[in-house]
């Protein structure tokens, strides 16, 4: 069985995965954010001990470490958050909209398509 829309019964159905871009992108900020904090605590401990590399290493190093821990942090946090928005769109949010008349519901779980990635 092919799903409809409930409204015109038009089979012209588009996803609209607002879950996942809002948890992916606040994943991606609160994880980046978190780490580089992390990162930048871990370097003030290392910058007590890379004092004997000078100023310019000390300063380096802190920066290279911040930037790794924001990045680790934000990949790690965009995926989780695009997890959580998937399982939203499925389970909570109106997440299929009709390209015919514009109406948005959310399909029972036993009738979900599988869209191809955009």
């Amino acid at each position: 069985m092919s799903a409809h829309c409930p409204r015109c019964t038009s089979t012209q159905l588009m996803p609209r995965q607002l879950g996942r871009h809002v948890g992916a992108t606040t994943g991606v900020v609160s994880g980046g954010t978190t780490g580089a904090m992390g990162a930048l605590s871990g370097a003030k401990a290392g910058a007590v001990v890379g004092a004997v590399a000078g100023p310019v290493g000390v300063s380096i190093g802190t920066l290279a470490g911040a930037l790794f821990g924001a990045l680790v942090g934000g990949t790690a946090g965009g995926v989780a958050g695009a997890r959580l928005g998937e399982e939203l769109d499925t389970k909570v949010l109106d997440n299929i909209e009709c390209r015919a008349c514009g109406h948005t519901f959310r399909l029972p779980l036993a009738e979900y398509p599988s869209y191809p990635s955009r």
